[in-house]
């Protein structure tokens, strides 16, 4: 295995979170709601995840260095996982396992079926994700895995949705990930090696 230590210390590092923000709760640092925060929180947090494994394939090319790579399948599993703590947050928080509630929640607040939606298309990558499906799809694996582009858009309506009345932090991740996503552009994509050598050519002068 590649990057052990580097790995590690990704683990480390995405793992402590909820842990430490279940420690705020025990302890009534998270205000008068903890619940909500913790719910507010493991969305972010996913977001930021998915965010994060969409950056490894362009710091990749513009570093070389194959660490990034060898932490993206993890990071994305990390995504899916943030995402489903969110939802049982949701269930368990908000809700209070009353799942006779939900259908008023879907009426007052449809941005939770967009959320759902997203969830389930983490969940097929997720559960895809290993080497045994990409033998076992092939050519189709990389297609699948391209609902990732549809995953996040539909990520960032769903907080649109909650946090309207406040764009400003929204517009931060909305604009990082137009940018991700235009990366992903194959011309876009192809002239990153470019400048990285461009950049060394001028620093060798």
């Amino acid at each position: 295995m590649r990057h052990p230590f580097w790995r590690l210390g990704v683990f480390v590092l995405v793992a402590i979170w909820p842990l430490y923000w279940l420690y705020q709760a025990w302890s009534f640092a998270l205000g008068p709601d903890p619940g909500k925060v913790l719910v507010e929180r493991l969305g972010l947090g996913a977001l930021i995840l998915l965010l994060i494994t969409l950056s490894m394939t362009p710091l990749q090319k513009l570093s070389g260095w194959s660490g990034w790579m060898a932490v993206r399948r993890q990071l994305g599993l990390w995504c899916f996982a943030y995402a489903t703590l969110h939802l049982v947050a949701y269930a368990v928080f908000i809700l209070g396992l009353d799942w006779s509630q939900l259908a008023v929640e879907l009426r007052k607040r449809p941005y939770i079926i967009v959320g759902a939606i997203a969830l389930f298309g983490l969940l097929l990558l997720a559960v895809t994700s290993n080497r045994y499906s990409q033998r076992r799809l092939g050519k189709s694996w990389k297609k699948l895995h391209r609902l990732i582009y549809l995953i996040l858009p539909l990520g960032l309506l769903h907080m649109l949705w909650i946090v309207r009345a406040d764009l400003e932090e929204w517009t931060i991740y909305a604009v990082v990930g137009v940018v991700l996503l235009l990366l992903r552009i194959p011309a876009l994509m192809r002239r990153i090696p470019r400048i990285v050598g461009a950049g060394q050519k001028v620093q060798s002068k």
